[in-house]
């Protein structure tokens, strides 16, 4: 069994995927683990829909490259003004999601998570901000089933750029109206080394201690 910190700490947004299939248990076990995860309520709102066949993957595909290369221009202007180092690794995602958005038709499957709003507890729903507590419902599920992939030697990324043409996902994978589309998830086994160590901050900036501004340490 694999350590789970080892999992969650190597677990990169892996977007160079080969085009061999995946095992049917493999992805059986993938979906289990998205299935065990918290939701309000113990409502699970969401479904997932496993997204195989060549003439829905290029559908998908379709709407996911034009969103990638118009999100791109804004991520090469913030590239620019970072020092060498950072902005010659941000080229290398950036080369990666170029790659993605060109062959996502290939990945051996695309998990397509998607939510009734209906059957949410969305107790910030009345707050005067953005609703963010509905998405809690899903982003859990999604959290498993990645690292669950990870665990099973598959690569993955979260992505939501397909969100700006939902009416168009919601056509191709005949998705009623009133559900919602929160994540796609390609898989696939990884070209080249895929998953390694990630680099995120720390506790020491993103905790507090019991309150907010009071540093951790």
């Amino acid at each position: 069994m694999s350590d789970i910190y080892e999992m969650m700490s190597t677990l990169r947004a892996v977007r160079r995927l080969k085009v061999d299939p995946i095992p049917r248990d493999v992805l059986e076990t993938v979906l289990q683990a998205a299935c065990w995860a918290p939701t309000g309520g113990n409502m699970q709102p969401w479904r997932v829909i496993v997204v195989s066949s060549p003439d829905r993957k290029q559908a998908l595909a379709d709407i996911y490259r034009p969103a990638w290369y118009k999100y791109a221009k804004g991520y090469d202007a913030r590239l620019d003004a970072l020092p060498t180092a950072e902005r010659e690794k941000g080229q290398r995602a950036r080369s990666a999601g170029d790659y993605l958005a060109d062959h996502l038709h290939e990945a051996p499957a695309i998990l397509m998570f998607i939510a009734d709003p209906k059957q949410m507890a969305i107790t910030d729903a009345k707050l005067d901000r953005i609703s963010m507590v509905g998405g809690g419902s899903v982003y859990t599920a999604v959290q498993n089933a990645m690292l669950a992939a990870r665990t099973e030697g598959l690569g993955c990324t979260l992505t939501t750029l397909h969100c700006l043409e939902e009416d168009k996902v919601k056509t191709a994978l005949d998705i009623p109206n009133d559900w919602a589309t929160l994540a796609l998830v390609p898989l696939g086994y990884p070209v080249g080394s895929g998953h390694g160590s990630i680099t995120r901050q720390s506790p020491e900036v993103l905790a507090f201690d019991d309150a907010f501004g009071v540093e951790w340490s």
